[in-house]
């Protein structure tokens, strides 16, 4: 049994997990209370072997998806973000939350949810197309290599988004955004003409904000330790569920920072 001091540290981030996953803090709120009332009564549901954190997660799952309400979907929220999180079925909504909100891995995310990676996985990418239809946006893709770029167009629109473009240099690149003004742009590192993906991704964010993602076979390259580093980076060869559970978070988390900048301006 993991001591009350740190069972205490996670609680912050299992309340915003619950707020997320039910769409309103008072209802999450009862539910982490819930939790810690049967931690309470029995100290052995977490498991001796466990991260306290990862134990502390499933004891609440356990307890959330108890409730037959619960596997409806909710009612709408009282925010943008929480309406789209809202309309998700429940289990994609626990996977997408718990890998994308919270930073689990997807072993962890599916010992707690009590499913094997793969179905994590498939939940996760139904989470995906589920997004999708709430925050379709448009999306260009900066890809030097045929098939690869028919790829991911091929996954992006299975997704419910629109490729406006796919760029293989620079100068491309430039072009098509200031163009076409994307939601999104995938983009790689080291394109063919031998100009860099992230030179012309730079240059555009200088006249435009836009989320982007990464995609590319030199991760090394971003990951300096230096600032400023990519919030999304996919490595080559990449899964198709791991591009639709980062295009989702990318995007939801733009509408959601976009949000918050309108409430305290």
């Amino acid at each position: 049994m993991p001591s009350a001091q740190s069972i205490a540290q996670h609680l912050p981030y299992l309340r915003r997990y619950a707020r997320a996953l039910t769409g309103s803090q008072s209802s999450g709120d009862a539910y982490v209370a819930g939790t810690l009332e049967a931690l309470v009564k029995e100290p052995n549901l977490l498991e001796s072997d466990e991260k306290p954190r990862v134990g502390l997660f499933r004891l609440f799952t356990q307890i959330w998806n108890s409730m037959p309400l619960n596997r409806t979907t909710e009612p709408a929220a009282s925010f943008p973000a929480e309406r789209r999180l809202g309309s998700l079925t429940p289990a994609p909504r626990q996977a997408f939350l718990l890998v994308s909100l919270e930073g689990f891995s997807e072993q962890d995310a599916a010992h707690i949810l009590g499913i094997d990676v793969p179905k994590l996985r498939g939940l996760v990418e139904q989470a995906g197309r589920e997004l999708a239809e709430e925050i379709a946006t448009n999306v260009l893709i900066i890809e030097d290599e045929t098939f690869i770029a028919m790829d991911l167009e091929g996954l992006v629109e299975s997704l419910g988004h629109r490729v406006v473009g796919i760029a293989r240099t620079h100068a491309e690149a430039v072009a098509l955004a200031r163009a076409k003004r994307p939601g999104l742009i995938l983009a790689d590192i080291q394109l063919a003409d031998g100009s860099s993906g992230l030179d012309a991704v730079n240059e555009l964010l200088g006249s435009f904000e836009v989320p982007v993602i990464f995609i590319t076979a030199y991760p090394e390259r971003f990951l300096t330790g230096q600032r400023p580093e990519p919030a999304f980076l996919i490595a080559k060869p990449f899964q198709p569920a791991t591009v639709s559970a980062v295009v989702s978070q990318a995007l939801f988390f733009e509408r959601n920072a976009a949000r918050g900048q309108r409430r305290a301006g």
